[in-house]
């Protein structure tokens, strides 16, 4: 069962490596205008399962905190991730924004049964030092004059690991939920979007299609299959593995034609790669912190 949830958990992150290729390829919407527009498209598949059985409505009647926590991870990160973007340059931005994946690794010791292992560390540290070769592979310099925006990434990273480990002690919340919360994103961006930005609609069918695949992918099933994956899997090896986005989303964009190869892109690949094999030594060996239920 942990092997099985861990492999779902590990489809939301191949699905996030598709994030670069679509927005790219989506054309010049403004994020808070994407946002609601690709949550809401990733809201469908959710709708479709409770119109075609609708006794799961009974699944959606959960607590407040349940909610909170839901809505704050998924709108927050998003709201943080795009003040971060619009305060301080990109390539730094994002890097303080990906220690998400470190922190599940580090924070995931407070989790009831969870052991945290020296090989976890080292593996996502290795992982994140794939992710500085690709993101910052032409150089970075932070600068005071950006705080803000600085501040902003580290919540978010904060945001969405907190998120990813809340919502392992909501074990027994069914991944119905996810639909209510991709709901409640695409209303609140498209409220940002309304107040901060300015209206531009996709040019051409390729765009469309662009903004769709976004929606159902890496916007939309993804957050059903992670929501699985954290709470039923392990939840250290798919935060190491989380590394793997940039890295695969760079392969994508190399392979469109949208960047250039490097041996930076290599060396990330092989860091990456060994941080996930060394997280998964557990596994590996078929000695898992956690015991597997019977099936």
């Amino acid at each position: 069962m942990t092997v099985r949830a861990t492999l779902i958990g590990f489809t939301a992150i191949l699905m996030w490596a598709l994030l670069a290729l679509f927005t790219a390829a989506s054309g010049s919407m403004p994020p808070f205008q994407l946002s609601a527009l690709c949550f809401a498209i990733g809201s469908l598949p959710g709708l479709v399962v409770l119109l075609l059985r609708p006794e799961r409505l009974a699944l959606l009647r959960q607590p407040a905190k349940v909610w909170i926590v839901g809505i704050a991870g998924l709108f927050g990160y998003h709201f943080l991730y795009f003040t971060a973007l619009r305060n301080a340059p990109a390539v730094e931005a994002g890097l303080i924004a990906y220690l998400w994946p470190l922190l599940i690794v580090v924070g995931s010791a407070l989790l009831p049964g969870e052991r945290l292992a020296w090989h976890h560390v080292v593996g996502a540290l290795a992982g994140l030092a794939g992710t500085v070769l690709i993101v910052a592979r032409k150089g970075v310099e932070f600068d005071s004059a950006y705080a803000l925006g600085y501040g902003a990434a580290l919540a978010c990273a904060f945001t969405w690991s907190g998120y990813s480990l809340i919502t392992r002690r909501f074990e027994a919340v069914s991944t119905d939920v996810v639909t209510g919360f991709c709901l409640a994103t695409s209303l609140l961006s498209l409220l940002c979007h309304l107040a901060l930005e300015q209206t531009v609609w996709p040019t051409g069918a390729g765009e469309w299609l662009a903004v769709f695949g976004l929606g159902l992918l890496p916007v939309g099933a993804a957050f059903y299959a992670w929501d699985y994956g954290v709470k039923n899997g392990n939840i250290q090896l798919l935060g190491v593995a989380s590394y793997s986005a940039p890295v695969l989303s760079t392969l994508m964009l190399v392979l469109f034609g949208f960047a250039e190869p490097s041996l930076a892109i290599g060396l990330a690949c092989l860091l990456v790669t060994g941080g996930a094999v060394l997280a998964s030594k557990d596994i590996i060996l078929k000695r898992s912190p956690r015991a597997e239920p019977a099936e």
